[in-house]
């Protein structure tokens, strides 16, 4: 996503076209006979969460599910690309690059695709973002459909319920994932609501924190500007309010949107700069959760060396 945008409107055009003609011929025959990757690939440094041993790049849910955050036409773009097969493919490959860990949604069609993973035997980790009042289930039924590591409350909700004064039901949420047998995460938009939950030393045993301040208009109506952004705002200046609060925190943080939902790619180098920042303002104990979209370029191998020229040890020394 780091290249210049430089093609025309026509142009574009004319290339969505061939890709989308091109991505018909895939099909779920071809995905089931190419080799299952399992540990024989070299990792992408790693930090422990718990028991478990993850990559500090995680795979995000968000082109998989189809939110792009750039409007309803491009969410179907993703939406219909990412088929059950796609999505097969699509976490193998994440493998194959050194990538072990998916943050996912709880849909029908990921417990399609974690059902085909798990009888292939590839050694992935699965962290699931999900809250308490889902229309997915329960946790209790999560747990059961999709045998996650991992059960994190949903940031915006976390956001909404910090607001209303209800922030005892994400910290029932925290109790209730420990009682079925998963790690507890936090997500949140809001940095306050991260230092809180920290300050008050609750049992969650990591934080998703989001490098943008996206929910601050529900949060603050007073502070609105004169002239209200439409849609979310993402701030320039937001990556270091987050990341000043992640390096007061001792748990593990995941931060995510650390390319504002794609604007990164905006500018040239762009994506390359926020990895940077990313890594060199989080601990050494910390990730990054990043959507990819690999239709159009091999997003997953260039995020994959990104990560292994910021989150390497000597890079960090």
């Amino acid at each position: 996503m780091g290249t210049k945008i430089s093609h025309g409107r026509r142009e574009f055009l004319v290339t969505l076209s061939a890709s989308l003609t091109a991505a018909g011929v895939s099909t779920a025959e071809s995905y089931s006979k190419r080799a299952t990757p399992n540990s024989d690939s070299t990792l992408l440094p790693t930090i422990t969460l718990g028991n478990h041993r993850v990559t500090r790049l995680i795979a995000g849910w968000n082109p998989v599910g189809g939110y792009s955050y750039l409007g309803p036409n491009m969410d179907r773009h993703m939406r219909e690309y990412f088929t059950v097969e796609r999505i097969v493919e699509f976490l193998n490959n994440c493998r194959r690059a050194g990538i072990n860990t998916h943050q996912f949604d709880p849909s029908e069609k990921m417990v399609k695709v974690l059902n085909i993973i798990r009888e292939s035997k590839t050694d992935m980790n699965f962290i699931c973002l999900h809250s308490g009042s889902s229309r997915h289930g329960s946790p209790e039924e999560v747990v059961k459909k999709t045998v996650p590591i991992a059960l994190v409350h949903h940031g915006g909700v976390t956001d909404k319920l910090f607001r209303e004064g209800k922030s005892r039901l994400v910290h029932d949420y925290v109790k209730k994932a420990h009682d079925l047998g998963v790690l507890a995460g936090v997500s949140a938009h809001n940095p306050d609501n991260i230092k809180r939950i920290a300050d008050e030393g609750w049992e969650n045993d990591f934080f998703m924190t989001c490098f943008y301040y996206v929910t601050r208009y529900y949060d603050h109506p007073e502070k609105l500007p004169d002239k209200k952004t439409v849609g979310m705002g993402f701030y320039a200046s937001d990556p270091q309010t987050m990341t000043r609060i992640i390096r007061q925190i001792e748990k593990p943080c995941l931060g995510y949107k650390i390319l504002a939902a794609g604007r990164a790619s905006f500018k040239s180098n762009g994506v390359e700069e926020a990895f940077a920042f990313a890594f060199r303002n989080i601990k050494p104990i910390d990730g990054v959760i990043v959507g990819m979209y690999p239709r159009f370029r091999d997003e997953i191998s260039e995020n994959a060396q990104l990560t292994r020229k910021y989150a390497s040890p000597a890079e960090l020394s």
